[in-house]
């Protein structure tokens, strides 16, 4: 193989081993193995762990910022599940590595000298995917400049359906899809409350309302909270 295409098959291999263990848990004896190559090669390609590591992280955080990615048609409601859908895909497949990475990746040794760097890695890219997150968010609201209650309705549910995933993963005792449809209505509960207290919202709160279906995911919000409250 080439430089490159022995890097791209070894960061996927790390991907997949990641899936399944915690990267903690994974050596470079078992990256070899799953390659078929020896120990050596593996450090002609990246000088250690970390550095493969966060090669595949950086892999891994361009996947799931892609899954925010969604076609501006059809109701927000639909837009937004299909969106959950594709993240749970994610964190169903890479649970160990997900985990991994929205808790900082894998432990380095106390006083490392590479220790500030690997974290500043980490954070610029679940920093990225938060980002990208939001902008799409954004763009399904057709808003370009947001009010500051805007910005924190939607950063905080980017933090919720993170933390969700995370609490998921601890024994996936909750049905995925029901997560899915509830953190969609999160985001229009959020929406809500906030357009309860802010003029500016309220008048972008109605019609993103209005188009929904009744058997979409607000839609059936509204109904049970109707029949909660009567």
């Amino acid at each position: 193989m080439g430089v490159e295409e022995r890097r791209q098959q070894l960061i996927g291999v790390a991907l997949e081993l990641f899936a399944r263990r915690s990267p903690d848990e994974v050596s470079i004896d078992d990256i070899a193995a799953a390659a078929g190559i020896s120990r050596p090669l593996v450090y002609h390609y990246f000088p250690g762990k970390l550095s493969l590591y966060e090669a595949a992280l950086k892999r891994a955080s361009e996947d799931l910022a892609g899954r925010f990615a969604e076609p501006h048609e059809g109701p927000l409601g639909a837009r937004l599940l299909r969106v959950m859908r594709r993240y749970f895909d994610f964190v169903d497949k890479h649970g160990p590595g997900f985990s991994a990475l929205m808790r900082g990746g894998p432990a380095v040794p106390v006083g490392a000298a590479h220790s500030i760097s690997h974290v500043s890695t980490t954070n610029a890219l679940i920093d990225s995917v938060r980002q990208a997150a939001y902008e799409q968010i954004l763009s399904h609201l057709t808003i370009a400049d947001p009010p500051a209650r805007l910005e924190l309705v939607v950063r905080s549910w980017i933090s919720l359906a993170e933390s969700t995933a995370l609490i998921w993963l601890d024994g996936r005792r909750i049905p995925r899809e029901e997560l899915e449809v509830q953190l969609v209505q999160n985001f229009a509960a959020l929406m809500a409350v906030s357009a309860a207290n802010d003029e500016e919202l309220r008048k972008l709160l109605g019609p993103m309302l209005g188009d929904e279906p009744a058997d979409g995911p607000f839609g059936n919000l509204v109904t049970r909270l109707i029949a909660l409250a009567s």
